[in-house]
C-alpha cells in the first residue's frame, strides 16, 4: 500500500481528494491536515464521508513521513511549507497554484509579488496528464494545474498543435465551488443565488498557465494575435464550461476538425468528443460530468467566418484539481491511469 497524506484536507478539493483516496485499493490515507480544526473528526466538514473513515484532522506540525504528500493548502502556504514536506515524502502533489508556472517573471506579474521559493520553480512538472504523461511517470514533485487553465488547454491544444488557431478568446462560466469553502460577500447567499457575474474579464491567473503551455514567449504554435481569457461566475455549484472562439489561419470543416481532435485524443482515457447532431446533449455540458474525471469537449465551425467554437466541460473539483491529481498519482506509481476514478456522473442529476 501506497501511505500517503493531505495537507489541508478540510477544504473542498481536499475533501474530493480524501473522498478518492479512501476508495483507492493501492492507498492508505495516513493523516490529514487543518489547523483550525485540528483533533475533530474529518467527516464534520466533509458529511458524505460519515462512516468511511475515522480519521481526525491533525496539525501541518504533526504530520509525519509517508509516501506521497498532497498538498490542498491556500495560496502561498505550500511555498511556505515546502521543506517540511520534502523532509516528510518522497513525492508532492501540489494542488495549489505555488508551483505551476516555471518563469519567476510570469509569476509576479500575475501573482502580484516576488515567488518566495523561486530556486523550485521549473522543477515542478505541471500536472496535466495529457500533456506530460512521460514526465509525471518520472516525477517526484507535481504540480497540478489550475481548473480554468485544464479546461482551456485540453480544449484548445489540439488546434495550437496543429498552428490552425490565428487567435482565440475563451470565456469560461464556473460554479461556486471554484471560489472555495471559506464565506465571502461575493458568496451570501442574497447576492451569489440568481447571479450571472463577470468577476475577472481580463487579467485571470489561470491565463499565465494558459499562455505558458499554448502560447508563452518562443512557442511554435503561439498564436499571432494572442490568447484572451474572461471569467463569469453562475449559478452552479460545481462545474466550468468554456466557450472558445478560435479565429482559424484557413478554413476548416466538421471532417478535418473531427481528425485532429481523435489524433490527439483517441486513447485519452478521460477525454471525450461529444458532438451529436441533435439532442440537448449534443454538446458539453458540467452538469454531465460532475463528479467524474472526465473533460467533455465539442466543437462548431461558423460557416460565416474562419472561427470555430470550442466548448469543454469538466468538473472543477475532479478534472480540475482532485481527480486530476489522483490521475497524476497513478501514472507516477505505474498504475493504471482509471484507478480509483472510474464514477461515470449521474444522470439526472
Amino acid at each position: 500500500m501506497i501511505r500517503v497524506a493531505i495537507a489541508g484536507g478540510s477544504g473542498y478539493a481536499g475533501g474530493e481528494l480524501l473522498r478518492l483516496l479512501l476508495a483507492h485499493p493501492d492507498v492508505e490515507v495516513a493523516q490529514v491536515t487543518s489547523e483550525r480544526l485540528a483533533g475533530k473528526f474529518a467527516h464534520r466538514t466533509h458529511p458524505n464521508l460519515r462512516g468511511l473513515t475515522r480519521l481526525r484532522y491533525v496539525p501541518l506540525g504533526e504530520l509525519s513521513s509517508c509516501d506521497v504528500l498532497f498538498s490542498c493548502l491556500p495560496h502561498g502556504a505550500s511555498a511556505r511549507h515546502i521543506d517540511q514536506f520534502l523532509a516528510n515524502a518522497e513525492r508532492v502533489v501540489d494542488l495549489g497554484a505555488d508551483f505551476r508556472l516555471a518563469d519567476p517573471d510570469e509569476y509576479e506579474r500575475f501573482y502580484g509579488e516576488p515567488h518566495p521559493r523561486p530556486g523550485l520553480l521549473g522543477r515542478f512538472v505541471y500536472g496535466i496528464p495529457e500533456l506530460n504523461r512521460e514526465a509525471l511517470e518520472k516525477a517526484s514533485l507535481v504540480a497540478c494545474a489550475g481548473c480554468n487553465a485544464t479546461v482551456s488547454i485540453l480544449a484548445l491544444r489540439p488546434l495550437f498543435v496543429e498552428q490552425v488557431a490565428k487567435s482565440v478568446v475563451i470565456e469560461v462560466k464556473v460554479g461556486s465551488s471554484e471560489a472555495g469553502n471559506r464565506a465571502s460577500e461575493a458568496s451570501h447567499h442574497p447576492e451569489r443565488s440568481g447571479a450571472m457575474r463577470s468577476y475577472n474579464p481580463t487579467g485571470h491567473r489561470h491565463l499565465a498557465e494558459i499562455r505558458a503551455v499554448l502560447g508563452g514567449p518562443g512557442a511554435a504554435c503561439a498564436p499571432v494575435g494572442g490568447i484572451h481569457f474572461s471569467a463569469t461566475a453562475v449559478e452552479m455549484v460545481r462545474g466550468i464550461l468554456a466557450t472558445c472562439h478560435v479565429f482559424v489561419r484557413e478554413d476548416l470543416d466538421d471532417k478535418e476538425l473531427w481528425r485532429i481532435y481523435r489524433r490527439a485524443y483517441a486513447d485519452e482515457p478521460f477525454v471525450r468528443i461529444v458532438k451529436e447532431r441533435t439532442g440537448i446533449h449534443r454538446y458539453p455540458d458540467p452538469k454531465l460530468v460532475a463528479g467524474s474525471n472526465y473533460c467533455d469537449i465539442g466543437f462548431e465551425t461558423d460557416p460565416h467566418a474562419r472561427r470555430v467554437v470550442v466548448m469543454a466541460a469538466i468538473d472543477n473539483l475532479m478534472k480540475g484539481a482532485a481527480g486530476q491529481a489522483v490521475q497524476a498519482f497513478n501514472i507516477m506509481h505505474g498504475l493504471p491511469e482509471r484507478r480509483g476514478l472510474e464514477f461515470p456522473g449521474l444522470h439526472p442529476a
